[in-house]
């Protein structure tokens, strides 16, 4: 199993498992709407001893706004 790399967005610096590596994007749920990550690159790590095979993801867009103050109240 590999491991995707997140960079930007709202995910920015989340690593998560990655079933399949061949995948160049990934659109996923988040609060009320989704986001879209695509792969930047080839895999990193693919040798028997380097560690997990890794490959990055950033961020392209949300399908609405995104709003961390759904409560209404800034902190």
């Amino acid at each position: 199993m590999a491991i995707a790399r997140l960079h930007g967005g709202p995910l920015d610096g989340q690593v998560l498992p990655l079933e399949d590596d061949t995948l160049d994007r990934l659109i996923m749920p988040y609060s009320e709407t989704q986001i879209v990550y695509e792969r930047g690159g080839a895999l990193e790590n693919t040798g028997d001893a380097d560690g997990p095979t890794a490959a990055e993801f950033h961020f392209v867009e949300a399908q609405d706004d995104i709003n961390p103050d759904v409560d209404g109240r800034d902190e």
